[in-house]
């Protein structure tokens, strides 16, 4: 049945669920030591297990993002998978990794407290090919640094797979209106253009010069109304960023009322920059109501409909390999 753990060492705090690898809240000190609560979610988890979230907090997989009209072809075997957002398949089909029970492996408290989740999917589960074996760790690295390590494993079969993290940050607090005056740099030179569907369309093309360049620091909301559609919902690659700990830098997220820093580091080549374009009057946590850009997602990613894209990295992973995403999420004030 579906849960919540504490992970505490004092000055975060965060509550993840064995429902979708959730994270329902995580608690960080401002510029003055004073906590809020920096993600979108709600207080029980009835509304998750009813689908009442737009996949707030949860790891979203087998395949994250848009595969175009749901199919793809892999050794000569076409495969389909439910449309659950018409016209394409969205984040793993109608029950993705986001809406199943993982185990929990292990939970381990202390100053490094960590929490480790395994799911086995079966063959054929949401269309996709072969079983698949796959844990997800939470881990506080320091006092104001988690740490998400995400592995899979093919049992039997190739298949494609892109696991992603799909929390909906908003650093001066969950219930604080939207975050067009957060300032956001990405370490990203390029974007992958989308059509119509929001499915990329092959091209990699370079920012500069567009509204998509935050490859110096700016706020999300100076040229939100030059992109097409209702806000950012696009694939950067990661291709400028400094390394630590052999991550790549990816984001820096910056809330100039409480000084909040979010840091973002990554392992995977692309990155969704997500401002909840379609978040609309969602009553969440304290009863706060969610509305459009009230919060924003940083979803690092293989590119989305990689499976359909011969010229993006490929997301396939053989039978015995091992898929592995780390990502360092790290706070701070400035």
């Amino acid at each position: 049945m579906a849960q919540l753990f504490e992970l505490n060492n004092g000055t975060m705090q965060v509550k993840v669920s064995n429902y979708g690898c959730t994270i329902t809240s995580l608690s960080v000190p401002d510029k003055d030591g004073k906590l809020a609560d920096v993600v979108l979610g709600f207080d029980s988890l009835e509304p998750y297990v009813k689908g009442a979230a737009p996949y707030f907090g949860c790891i979203v997989g087998r395949v994250a993002n848009r595969i175009k009209d749901g199919k793809f072809t892999l050794n000569g075997i076409d495969y389909a998978l439910p449309i659950n957002k018409p016209p394409n398949s969205l984040h793993g089909g109608h029950k993705g990794f986001d809406k199943v029970i993982w185990d929990v492996a292990e939970h381990k408290q202390g100053e490094n407290p960590s929490i480790t989740f395994k799911y086995h999917c079966r063959d054929g589960e949401e269309g996709y090919p072969g079983d698949v074996s796959v844990t997800a760790t939470y881990t506080f690295t320091s006092m104001t640094t988690m740490r998400l390590d995400m592995e899979a494993v093919p049992e039997n079969k190739a298949t494609p797979i892109n696991l992603a993290q799909h929390t909906y940050w908003n650093l001066a607090g969950h219930n604080s209106g939207n975050i067009l005056d957060h300032s956001i740099q990405i370490w990203g030179m390029h974007v992958t253009p989308v059509d119509q569907n929001t499915v990329p369309t092959g091209e990699i093309v370079p920012v500069k010069g567009t509204p998509f360049d935050f490859t110096s620091e700016k706020k999300i909301g100076s040229s939100i109304h030059e992109v097409p559609g209702l806000g950012y919902d696009h694939n950067y690659v990661l291709d400028c960023g400094d390394e630590k700990l052999g991550l790549k830098h990816a984001a820096k997220l910056k809330d100039p009322s409480s000084s909040r820093v979010l840091n973002l580091w990554t392992s995977a080549p692309g990155m969704q920059f997500y401002t909840a374009n379609y978040v609309n009057g969602v009553v969440g946590k304290g009863g706060a109501v969610y509305g459009k850009h009230g919060g924003v997602c940083l979803e690092t990613q293989g590119f989305p409909n990689a499976v359909n894209q011969p010229n993006f990295p490929s997301v396939v992973v053989q039978p015995g390999e091992k898929y592995k995403h780390s990502m360092l999420f790290e706070f701070s004030v400035e």
